[in-house]
């Protein structure tokens, strides 16, 4: 039976790889990188950095190009869904043509795979397929949230409280009820300018050199990270940021 890992590499530093994560890949055969395009190679030589570290001497390593997706679409679920179909036909191709029977492949993915991933879906839409069987297992990896609190020093929930973790997107519609601290993703639109008189923790790029950090009351500190997140992005070609955003105890 063919067998693939889905492992968590964490949030940028190679030194988040757990390991559970480093004896994975020295199981594996053959890796699977899915290519974003140039603008996004420090994260594939990252990849490759890791595997060179951990891996054995006869791995290969395949790569496919990750399909284009609209990232500001007025049917949002319609076309995620619609990407992640052409996505599966990609690593189904990259699975016939390069796994063998009794093999190991793996997928290195940022952050864990339980978090705003799609991996766990596109492995099981292959598998609905029919056209290779194969068995999986996830190695969970230290996520960008549990990055950003430990970059910051501040916990996630307060005492007795709980928190939620969302999206720009969803941030945009309003403050989620019943909660006073909400972890935002995938913000492009930056809504956490709704929210001026919430304290804000940011990060981008967190746990690698190019790392940003900033934090305070939104009102004092979002034309700062505005900026300079539009600076990072247009320098880099891409950029991943979190943040949390805290109401001040009553």
């Amino acid at each position: 039976m063919r067998k693939i890992s889905l492992i968590g590499i964490g949030a940028g530093d190679p030194d988040h790889l757990t390991l559970q994560a480093a004896k994975a890949i020295g199981r594996t055969d053959v890796f699977f990188l899915l290519d974003k395009g140039e603008l996004k190679q420090s994260m594939i030589d990252l990849r490759e950095r890791i595997i060179r570290g951990y891996s054995k001497p006869t791995r290969r390593m395949v790569t496919g190009r990750d399909p284009d997706r609209d990232r500001t679409p007025a049917d949002y679920e319609g076309t995620v869904g619609d990407w992640r179909r052409r996505r599966a036909l990609v690593v189904e191709e990259l699975l016939v043509e390069h796994l063998r029977e009794g093999e190991t492949g793996s997928f290195l993915v940022w952050g864990d795979p339980s978090l705003y991933d799609s991996s766990m879906a596109i492995l099981d839409e292959v598998l609905a397929r029919g056209t290779i069987e194969f068995e999986y297992e996830v190695i969970p990896g230290i996520s960008s949230v549990s990055a950003l609190a430990a970059k910051h020093r501040v916990p996630l929930n307060r005492v007795g409280r709980p928190y939620q973790v969302t999206t720009g997107r969803r941030l945009a519609e309003g403050w989620p009820e019943g909660v006073d601290d909400v972890v935002v993703m995938l913000d492009a639109q930056q809504a956490f300018t709704a929210y001026p008189d919430v304290d804000i923790f940011w990060g981008a790029y967190v746990g690698t050199p190019d790392e940003i950090l900033r934090s305070g009351r939104v009102s004092e500190v979002a034309d700062d990270i505005v900026e300079t997140r539009s600076a990072a992005r247009d320098q880099h070609g891409w950029i991943m940021d979190t943040y949390l955003l805290r109401r001040p105890s009553q």
